[in-house]
């Protein structure tokens, strides 16, 4: 398997330093480039299209949360992962609305950051347990009445709870890639969500999962 290639985007050099000694030691992952600023980023992003970005949100020149949209819209295939020392709604918000796959806080205990990392490839997302409940309290602030979803629809969503990517989906109703994708769309279309783990956290605190 060829290793995830990973841009690191921090304003501080220790800071990256200390991602490269986490990530460099393991086969898995190959850093693949350094940034301290949002233009440094794009332009690194452009150049080697990696497989993950992770992101400091407080940069010297651009917002994290506007390089994350330019990056997301310029380059699909690369996912951001959100890795910063400040948590709040609006940054929070701001993130996941921007196309983040995660939001992570440094300061966590047990980061597992490869773990992270992997489970963001395999299409999941990564949310610190304090940005999560920041998302829920959000969600419920936003409440609309409970959608009505069909029976698949909420088969689909119960698997997506579990954590299981579109494939496996897929495989395990024997349904095309392509249906379950059309079901997810719908899925949050109706649920008025942003990405899965919205519609998850939104179905839970409506009691439909």
């Amino acid at each position: 398997m060829k290793p995830v290639r990973v841009v690191l985007v921090d304003d501080h050099c220790i800071v990256r330093q200390g991602l490269r000694s986490i990530l460099e030691p393991d086969p898995r992952f190959a850093v693949v480039g350094e940034a301290a600023n949002g233009e440094e980023a794009l332009r690194i992003v452009e150049e080697q299209r990696p497989d993950i970005v992770l992101l400091d949100i407080k940069l010297p020149d651009i917002g994290g949360s506007e390089v994350c949209r330019r990056i997301v819209e310029a380059h699909p295939q690369t996912a951001v992962l959100v890795l910063t020392a400040f948590l709040d709604d609006r940054l929070v918000d701001s993130c996941l609305r921007a196309g983040a796959q995660g939001y992570l806080v440094k300061d966590a205990e047990h980061l597992h950051l490869p773990e992270r990392l992997l489970a963001v490839m395999d299409g999941h997302t990564a949310l610190d347990v304090r940005a999560a409940d920041i998302l829920a309290d959000t969600l419920r602030q936003q409440a609309t009445p409970s959608p009505t979803l069909n029976p698949r629809e909420v088969e689909i969503l119960r698997l997506i709870a579990q954590g299981l990517t579109t494939k496996e989906i897929a495989r395990k109703i024997r349904l095309s890639q392509h249906t379950v994708k059309g079901y997810v769309k719908e899925i949050l279309s109706k649920m008025d969500a942003r990405n899965r783990v919205e519609a998850v956290v939104s179905a839970k605190d409506r009691g439909l999962l």
